[in-house]
């Protein structure tokens, strides 16, 4: 296992300091925010640890305040209802006394009923794309200085766009794009895991959906970019260690908000996820 899956790993095993209240920490990576995937994760951790019997299937987060990564989150659950089919809780994670992050999150037990999903888009396998390494060893020299940085860090995501170029030569294209995901090392076996690992790459790239139409990326100096709320729906199990498309495209943006939707295909086709999110997309003013 990659050092950095050991820390994801551990940051997500929150301490539990009360029946309803866990504490979480954020990895001490540089990041000036708490990066918003791993809020997030550690909110459905916190959430799923008061639910027995029943898994979650959707997930609805705002976040209100960037968090600071320096100190911990103290994230306190509400059992708002335990029925016989569903379990729905709310997290709210805090920060000096403030809400930061706050999760709305439904349970279900396992049933049966009627089945249909979208078709997996065809695209190349992940073995025939460049890796993180191949990309920098051939693009460093040409990426600016945050993105050369992203990409010397060791990570517990591995990526792999079917098209890396388009974050090189900044021409507008479609409002569309697919990338594969897994984690960068071996999981354990609990289902659990695999879902917080999920959520917590939910928030990866999708807001890079609204701006490539514009010849942008979220490392634009000149754009404060930031999520502001995000929808996850699980459907079936699924491996989070085990490549994942994440097919995602913008039906809109405007007045500084851009809006943003992915389907998450395991590598047999089937669809094992949705997500929605709505992101800050504001043009930083010139003189600041």
């Amino acid at each position: 296992m990659s050092q950095a899956v050991a820390d994801l790993l551990a940051i997500l095993d929150l301490e539990r300091i009360e029946q309803n209240i866990f504490r979480g920490s954020s990895p001490q990576v540089g990041w000036q925010r708490v990066f918003g995937g791993l809020v997030i994760s550690q909110a459905l951790v916190a959430a799923a640890r008061t639910v027995e019997g029943r898994a979650p299937h959707s997930l609805h987060g705002y976040f209100i305040l960037p968090g600071d990564p320096s100190i911990p989150i103290v994230y306190e659950v509400d059992r708002i209802r335990d029925g016989t089919s569903f379990a729905t809780r709310r997290c709210v994670a805090i920060q000096r006394g403030r809400a930061i992050f706050s999760l709305s999150a439904s349970f279900q037990i396992e049933e049966e009923g009627l089945s249909h999903q979208f078709a997996m888009p065809d695209v190349p396998d992940p073995e025939t794309l460049l890796s993180d390494r191949d990309v920098f060893e051939k693009f460093g020299a040409q990426m600016p200085p945050a993105v050369r940085s992203y990409f010397k860090r060791e990570r517990p995501i591995e990526l792999r766009p079917v098209d890396w170029m388009r974050y090189l030569n900044r021409k507008p294209t479609e409002p569309a794009q697919n990338i594969w995901m897994k984690a960068s090392g071996p999981l354990p076996d609990d289902p659990a895991v695999h879902r917080a690992v999920l959520a917590y790459l939910s928030d990866m790239t999708l807001l890079d959906a609204a701006m490539v139409t514009h010849g942008r990326t979220v490392f634009d100096p000149t754009l404060q970019v930031a999520s502001l709320d995000h929808a996850l729906w699980f459907h079936r199990p699924f491996r989070a260690d085990e490549w994942l498309l994440y097919s995602q495209d913008s039906p809109w943006t405007g007045g500084a908000r851009g809006l943003t939707r992915g389907l998450i295909y395991a590598r047999d086709g089937a669809l094992v996820a949705s997500v929605a999110q709505e992101g800050l997309i504001r043009p930083r003013d010139a003189k600041a």
